[in-house]
């Protein structure tokens, strides 16, 4: 049995954490993130060869608010295309570079549906229209737990952490939250090989078993 810290948004830790108490684990949920909508406005996806979308979030953001039906849906992960209820194209490798791959060329006319202050290589190399439906908050708990493993599923919450400790060794849900855990000091024992639950639960168990 590990204990094992997890850091999603209140009110989206529940599978996950489930998950991980069905395999014996102590579980604790301290959120290092939380999301914010940016509005109700409905938006137009019609006239669009292509609709990306980058976060679980995201996805269930623009399902909440989007008018019309895309023609084609493009996820950066099988979480953020299971968010969305499906997607046309998933990445192979969970980053907008991976993406931007992945798709086709020409593209077409393309939206880009995201967090506030997303990175831009995907649309910027396809001059995509840019929507910001969603901020992240970083947190900082007063407080961690006693534990020997935490679970991180963004770059926010990545950064997040290593404001409040180092000393924990992490697992996390793609590539680009893992150089950001790095980047800011944290050990990342393990790296989900696809970027949903399954994923993570996977290699949550393998780097318990490698430790």
């Amino acid at each position: 049995m590990a204990r094992i810290v997890v850091t999603r948004a209140v009110g989206q830790e529940t599978a996950l954490a489930d998950r991980l108490r069905a395999l014996g684990h102590d579980v604790t949920h301290v959120p290092l993130v939380a999301v914010e909508p940016l509005g109700d406005d409905p938006v137009d996806v019609e006239g669009y060869d292509w609709v990306v979308l980058t976060s679980p979030n995201g996805a269930r953001e623009l399902r909440r608010r989007m008018r019309g039906t895309p023609a084609r849906v493009a996820a950066i992960g099988a979480a953020t295309a299971d968010a969305f209820g499906g997607a046309d194209l998933v990445a192979a490798t969970s980053t907008q570079e991976g993406l931007l791959e992945a798709l086709p060329e020409p593209a077409g006319r393309v939206l880009f549906a995201a967090a506030e202050g997303a990175r831009r290589v995907l649309p910027d190399a396809l001059r995509a229209d840019v929507v910001s439906l969603y901020r992240t908050v970083e947190l900082e708990p007063a407080s961690w737990p006693p534990s020997d493993l935490v679970t991180l599923l963004s770059p926010s919450a990545a950064r997040a952490l290593a404001r409040v400790t180092r000393s924990v060794p992490a697992v996390t849900i793609g590539p680009e939250t893992s150089k950001v855990a790095r980047a800011a000091g944290v050990a990342v024992l393990a790296q989900a090989p696809t970027s949903d639950l399954d994923g993570l639960v996977a290699a949550v168990e393998a780097a318990l078993a490698a430790s």
